[in-house]
């Protein structure tokens, strides 16, 4: 090898050359770059040298000798970002190109998030392998996936036999590279899980490194004791704790934002193993049925609508709804999103405006619109503050995730993080708010998500790692997507590599899908 080993976790060494071998010859040179490695360390300025999917060589000035060679003078470089919270899943075979992830930079997707993920994991792995896409692919297996399988929608504990069955699910998952196991507690029918269900689903992760991903219980009036149960999930389990998408939802509880933070890192010093993450935005996107209290959405869609008509069920509902836009503030706090064509007059709307407009009752228009849909409408809910955003998205335990899917069509209504989420951290929070140096930011974008589920080679600038990358400009990258028109991609991220191949130049899609199915590696 020329010159000296990597320091660490491979940063660029300041006045030295390192190439993977003596006669190692780069297809592409990017030069000039202002790197960022991933690790957390500050930048410096040199070359990359990459040779099919590797990075082969890093130095102040590397050969060029038969190379591509990019000018990269005035961007930074760093390892393409892993979306450790996705929900690019089965769209992957719809939409390969995957242009409002990878267009932000986004390299990797872990989807299988909120409990949900696709019924037959290693055929769906097989299915994305014959017929790759512009974007690495991995996924956790959802806990309430499993659950639907074998107990269906009711609200129930398992039978013995049953748990068992579900548990060797978990582990035939783990076996074909599922990077965790995942919750979603807020929906059907995972919300019906009690810890003990939970514990034994998670306790197959013991011993790989990979953790279990809750969208906790609550996220509002209930938060403290929903942050409570996911910490003791983890430590029954012995098992690392990721709490998805972390937020202090409602004004009514913005105030335990500190003691939220101060739970967690008690939990921390006490020897959980347990992060979190978050996506740059004051509202959240979730299905319309949410508005809906959990027990009424016991059975299916069918028994749930039957209730809003039953005397016995109807006023219980309507209360808990109008408690539920208590706590958002308003009406026009709920924008509806995704819907039929039969409620189409809904969508991209905000309630409280389009009541006004139709000249109904509010509760009575959400009663409309979930009829029309069957309860399959989706929303965008205005429930949190910069206030309580700011410190969760800063915190040291803290990594970077969208919580949205991959799209290429500027059809419907959808939240902008599909297709903001990263540029925005670098541009509003790091740029104008200085909320985090541009290192940090970039470190909870890529080696800290990597490591978290055990992606060995990606998320870091060193010889030997996978040629995934993002270049883009410090000074004017930027999110322009937003609420009322989410279809738009950022500005300032001219290139993108994905193994070793450029999927954004000059900023346009150039068509490649060298994606590649992901599998955990770890020894158990």
């Amino acid at each position: 090898m020329r010159g000296a080993a990597l320091a660490g976790a491979g940063i660029l060494l300041h006045q030295r050359e390192v190439w993977a071998g003596r006669t190692a010859r780069a297809r592409v040179l990017l030069q000039g770059a202002t790197i960022y490695d991933g690790t957390g360390r500050r930048s410096v300025t040199g070359d990359v040298a990459v040779e099919g999917e590797r990075i082969i060589g890093l130095g102040r000035r590397l050969p060029a000798q038969g190379a591509e060679i990019i000018d990269l003078r005035g961007l930074a470089l760093a390892p393409g970002f892993i979306d450790i919270h996705s929900h690019t899943d089965r769209v992957l075979l719809a939409n390969p190109r995957a242009e409002a992830k990878v267009r932000q930079g986004v390299t990797t997707e872990i989807a299988g998030q909120d409990g949900s993920s696709v019924a037959d994991l290693p055929g769906f792995m097989a299915q994305l392998e014959a017929a790759p896409a512009a974007v690495n692919w991995a996924s956790m297996v959802g806990a309430g996936s499993i659950r639907e399988r074998v107990i269906g929608n009711d609200d129930r504990p398992p039978t013995a036999d049953e748990l068992q069955r579900m548990a060797a699910e978990v582990r035939a998952a783990l076996q074909a590279g599922a990077v965790g196991l995942s919750s979603g507690l807020e929906y059907t029918p995972g919300g019906f899980a009690r810890i003990d269900e939970l514990i034994a689903l998670a306790a197959p992760l013991r011993g790989t490194g990979l953790p279990y991903a809750t969208h906790m219980r609550n996220e509002d009036d209930e938060l403290l004791a929903s942050i409570e149960e996911a910490i003791a999930v983890a430590r029954r389990a012995g098992v690392p704790l990721q709490i998805s998408h972390l937020k202090v939802q409602g004004g009514r509880n913005w105030w335990k934002t500190e003691t939220v933070i101060a739970l967690i890192e008690q939990a921390a010093r006490q020897g959980t193993d347990v992060m979190f993450d978050r996506y740059p935005y004051i509202a959240y996107q979730t299905g319309l049925a949410n508005m809906f209290p959990l027990w009424a959405r016991d059975g299916g869609n069918e028994e749930f609508l039957k209730r809003l008509d039953d005397p016995t069920s109807a006023a219980r509902i309507e209360a808990y709804v109008r408690d539920k836009v208590d706590e958002l503030g308003s009406w026009d706090a709920v924008m509806v999103t995704s819907t039929s064509e039969a409620a189409g007059f809904a969508r991209g709307q905000q309630l409280g405006t389009l009541t006004k407009a139709r000249r109904v009752e509010p509760y009575a228009l959400l009663l409309e619109i979930t009829r029309l849909d069957q309860n399959r409408s989706g929303m965008v809910g205005f429930g949190m503050s910069e206030e309580t955003t700011e410190p969760i998205l800063a915190h040291p335990l803290c990594m970077i995730c969208s919580d949205g899917g991959a799209r290429a069509s500027a059809t419907g209504s959808t939240h902008p993080r599909s297709y903001g989420t990263f540029p925005r951290v670098l541009g509003h929070y790091v740029r104008e708010r200085k909320l985090m140096p541009l290192e940090t930011a970039i470190h909870k974008m890529t080696l800290m998500p990597a490591r978290r589920v055990k992606l060995a080679g990606r998320g870091v600038i060193q010889v030997g790692a996978f040629a995934d990358l993002v270049a883009f400009d410090p000074q004017s990258v930027r999110d322009t997507a937003t609420f009322d028109a989410p279809h738009q991609y950022p500005a300032g991220i001219p290139h993108v590599w994905v193994n070793g191949v450029q999927v954004v130049r000059d900023g346009e899609h150039t068509d490649a899908k060298p994606g590649r199915v992901l599998r955990a590696s770890y020894s158990a």
